[in-house]
């Protein structure tokens, strides 16, 4: 990381100095094709039979990838399964951070809510796995530590053990609130759920009743 700095306004109010992130190695280009094609694979399997029917071979076949080059990437398909939903929560947190978001947004509630409604085949699939508490617990971890990043941006000033606890617990809400929605008979659109979980947020936050 570098010492050069950025002059960032906090939604709050005052301007904040934040570091400046190095910019990420890419990684190869091939490797990121054949993950993608291993992961869609693997999708596309779950649409069609239980998970825990499905073989590596079957995931193969359907991506065309050789099996020694399949183990090098994973040790096997709960290890693909992770890794692509991985990827996908990582990209939802940086989402907002690449896109120059406004700093009082701090997570894409708008996008993720509306591409799950999309994905319902896929949520029932990886529940009907048993997959589903494992897929929650990955996803709060990756969403804390893009909360976290994205309040430190925006100027917010806690200590690290309270920005941690609070990125947990925006993370862990935001689930609570997706189940809450998914649940419901004629759904709020996705902006203003957005809109309603960054007023608790950013209410909780500044220690308002």
């Amino acid at each position: 990381m570098s010492g050069n700095t950025d002059t960032k306004p906090s939604p709050a109010g005052p301007t904040v100095a934040t570091p400046r992130a190095a910019a990420p190695t890419k990684p190869d280009r091939r490797i990121l094709r054949t993950r993608d094609v291993l992961g869609d694979a693997l999708i596309a399997l779950m649409h069609e039979q239980p998970f825990d029917s499905i073989t590596v071979q079957q995931v193969l076949d359907r991506a065309g990838v050789s099996r020694a080059t399949f183990y090098t990437h994973y040790r096997d398909k709960d290890d693909l399964l992770f890794s692509d939903v991985e990827d996908f929560f990582e990209t939802m947190g940086a989402f907002l951070t690449h896109r120059g978001a406004p700093l009082a947004r701090i997570f894409p509630v708008e996008e993720f809510f509306s591409h799950l409604a999309d994905m319902r085949d896929l949520n029932a699939a990886i529940n009907a796995s048993g997959k589903g508490p494992d897929v929650r617990e990955l996803g709060i971890g990756c969403f804390a530590r893009a909360m976290e990043q994205r309040l430190v941006l925006a100027g917010v000033n806690l200590a690290a053990p309270e920005l941690r606890a609070t990125g947990h617990a925006l993370a862990g809400a935001l689930f609570s609130l997706l189940d809450w929605w998914l649940g419901q008979d004629k759904r709020m659109p996705p902006k203003e759920v957005d809109a309603l979980f960054h007023r608790m947020a950013w209410r909780g936050i500044a220690g308002k009743p």
